[in-house]
């Protein structure tokens, strides 16, 4: 991966290692060959510029699909809230501004599309096949799992299908991206590699 947009991934807020974050900026290498790129979950843009970074390599697109209110974690009183993200005038979270700041930081604006609004709305109007999907927004289980039924569809051969958050143990973390992975597999998608909570999958 290109070493200055590395380091912009680096210091973005987020909460995806560095591994794992070189594991799907490979990934979105290797799919890219099959179509735009995809990702679920925005937030602040952390894994939007290693999917970026991906895209521009590969003269593709990466759209990135958040309504930018955050998940149920991400409210007030959650361990994973974060003050600074929280628009003064509504008293709601709004990560919008922040992912712009970071794309346009990381000079990305050319590659990357923000598509605000909730998941399963936009995937009931998506028609073009992409190379990846990338799903990392609420991890509640209905949530994950209508993540997965409306992109997974959309994901053209060859392509990849990747989740975030997968913990097989309940000690480690919720179970909703592992049993949505589980669903994946039965579906007929193939694994393909595994890095830290990080697991990819191709049709």
């Amino acid at each position: 991966m290109d070493p200055v947009l590395f380091q912009h991934a680096r210091d973005a807020i987020g909460f995806m290692p560095d591994d794992e974050g070189l594991a799907l900026h490979a990934a979105g290498l290797e799919a890219a060959a099959a179509g735009p790129l995809l990702e679920i979950g925005t937030y602040c843009g952390k894994s939007a510029i290693y999917l970026g970074a991906a895209a521009r390599a590969r003269d593709s697109m990466l759209f990135t699909v958040d309504h930018h209110r955050g998940s149920e974690e991400n409210q007030a009183g959650w361990v994973w809230h974060d003050e600074r993200l929280v628009d003064p005038d509504t008293g709601l979270l709004d990560t919008l501004p922040c992912f712009r700041r970071t794309i346009a930081s990381a000079g990305l604006d050319d590659v990357v599309v923000a598509v605000v609004g909730d998941s399963p709305t936009v995937a009931r109007h998506w028609a073009t096949p992409l190379g990846l999907v990338f799903i990392d927004g609420g991890h509640a289980l209905d949530v994950a799992l209508g993540d997965y039924q409306g992109w997974a569809p959309r994901v053209a051969a060859r392509g990849r299908l990747v989740f975030h958050d997968v913990f097989e143990d309940p000690a480690e973390g919720g179970q909703a991206p592992f049993k949505v992975w589980e669903r994946a597999v039965a579906d007929g998608f193939t694994p393909e590699s595994t890095t830290g909570s990080l697991r990819v999958l191709r049709r």
